[in-house]
């Protein structure tokens, strides 16, 4: 989705109109998965829920929203915040280096 937007620009005596497109963000920050850790995708935001996947080492995820579950320790903190990476699959955001101990995503 882009929008047009017209911007007056003053120049001296003249005036012009510049036209700016600007493109929304389409897809969401990719974030790093703690080293060392396989981590699990669960199908809902806490420890209660299925195990529907498990990342590999070296994982980075985009974070399409995030609620709060589960208060989780992990090597980021401790934190009840989970992030929302797919249809039915949240991970812990303890595990996942996003440079804040609060959110950094929409709520879902």
């Amino acid at each position: 989705m882009s929008v047009d937007q017209t911007q007056d620009i003053a120049g001296g005596d003249q005036e012009a109109t510049a036209t700016v497109e600007t493109t929304a963000a389409t897809a969401a920050a990719s974030y790093p998965v703690a080293p060392g850790y396989r981590l699990n995708v669960r199908s809902g935001p806490g420890t209660g829920y299925s195990v529907v996947r498990v990342l590999s080492e070296g994982a980075e995820v985009r974070i399409n929203c995030q609620t709060p579950g589960t208060r989780v320790s992990g090597p980021y903190g401790t934190s009840n915040i989970w992030d929302n990476i797919g249809s039915g699959q949240y991970v812990s955001d303890t595990y996942v280096r996003t440079g804040s101990d609060g959110y950094v995503a929409a709520r879902c």
